[in-house]
């Protein structure tokens, strides 16, 4: 079967250990210690796993960093045909809309923002130009649902979906990290997308399941959020979920090529 991991990190070399550290310890230690964000570790992990195409989300967390984040994207794409590289965009940069000219123009496949560890809400009204510029054009993913903050709750998504009805979203982690069933009532009836991502560890099968069924498997994206998390181990969770052999295929890499249009 092909698979598409639609969510992965990496990082330059000298700082992939660091940064796979600083990202654990935001999540208060939470993932697989001992895997960093180097390319060459992701595609090991990939190559064991069977994984044969990564899309790439990088995060932003200082303004000023943004274009130097979205440059080494370009370059890791330019030199791994199995990446879909994403940029990424800072509601406080200078420049906002040019370097969402700078994504487009580079042949990115969409953008990737983090609210929470960015620290601006998904309806922050900053964003509200690019939004307009994006929709129909490129897909944007949301981590959502952090209980520690505000900025991604699901009800904020709800509200930027209601304003730009063609934008094309994917909610991450089931829609909601910390708040599923939150994020179910606000999100079901919308059109957005979710990923697998940083979820199947902390739900029982059945409850897995239970939301992919509910939402329907087209809706769904599989994604192992690497570095955090091997992604040889969370295929093998989703593989153990008993879902038919067509809703497999369709959230391993049939929503993901349709979204990414490969």
């Amino acid at each position: 079967m092909r698979i598409i991991d639609f969510h992965t990190h990496i990082y330059p070399d000298a700082i992939a250990v660091k940064a796979a550290d600083n990202v654990r310890g935001f999540y208060d230690g939470l993932g697989d210690s001992g895997v960093d964000g180097r390319v060459q570790t992701l595609l090991k992990y990939g190559d064991l796993a069977g994984i044969s195409e990564f899309a790439v989300l990088p995060v932003a967390i200082k303004p000023d960093r943004t274009r130097h984040i979205n440059e080494f994207i370009c370059r890791e794409v330019a030199d791994q045909p199995r990446f879909y590289g994403f940029g990424t965009l800072h509601a406080a940069m200078d420049g906002l809309m040019d370097e969402v000219s700078f994504i487009m123009d580079n042949g990115l496949h969409g953008i990737k923002i983090h609210p929470d560890y960015q620290v601006f809400a998904i309806d922050d009204i900053r964003m509200y130009p690019v939004y307009e510029e994006i929709q129909g054009k490129l897909p944007i993913v949301f981590h959502m649902g952090d209980l520690r903050y505000d900025y991604s709750h699901p009800s904020r998504l709800k509200k930027v979906l209601k304003d730009f009805p063609k934008l094309q979203t994917v909610a991450a982690h089931f829609g909601g990290y910390q708040m599923r069933e939150i994020a179910c009532g606000e999100l079901e009836k919308t059109n957005c997308l979710f990923d697998t991502s940083s979820s199947l560890m902390f739900m029982e099968p059945g409850l897995a399941e239970s939301y992919i069924r509910r939402y329907g498997p087209e809706r769904f994206l599989f994604g192992s959020d690497f570095p955090m998390w091997n992604p040889q181990i969370e295929l093998e969770r989703f593989m153990q979920l008993s879902l038919t052999d067509e809703e497999k295929e369709q959230i391993a890499w049939k929503t993901a090529a349709e979204l990414l249009r490969v």
